[in-house]
């Protein structure tokens, strides 16, 4: 556990890659639109997985701006919790501004939480 910690912190700082979640929530409707960003221009592909789109990655595909960053954003029912990972060249990796982390036995690891 402590190697894929260190593997996936190094691929970060070589890779200069940086994650955000922005949530905007809707007045008027159930739903909050929250955009997944990554800034990684020399990733090939990233996508976002979680329980909001069945760990789909297809599903979950973000798209490459010029700039280098990948995004998407999706409109998630509120007043629920969701856990999701990055795939980010094949590689799983954690959202550092996460609400929270949480340990899944299937994985193996933890993923991220995220609290609309």
């Amino acid at each position: 556990m402590f190697l894929l910690i260190c593997l996936i912190l190094l691929y970060n700082s070589k890779r200069e890659i940086v994650m955000s979640l922005k949530k905007q929530f809707i007045k008027t409707k159930p739903v909050c639109k929250v955009t997944f960003s990554i800034a990684a221009k020399d990733a090939d592909s990233a996508a976002v997985v979680g329980d909001f789109n069945n760990w789909n990655a297809e599903e979950g595909t973000l798209s490459k701006l010029k700039n280098g960053t990948f995004k998407a954003t999706y409109d998630l029912v509120k007043d629920a919790i969701y856990e999701f990972k990055y795939i980010i060249d094949g590689t799983y990796v954690n959202e550092p501004e996460a609400d929270s982390y949480k340990w899944n036995d299937y994985a193996g690891s933890e993923n991220s939480v995220l609290v609309v």
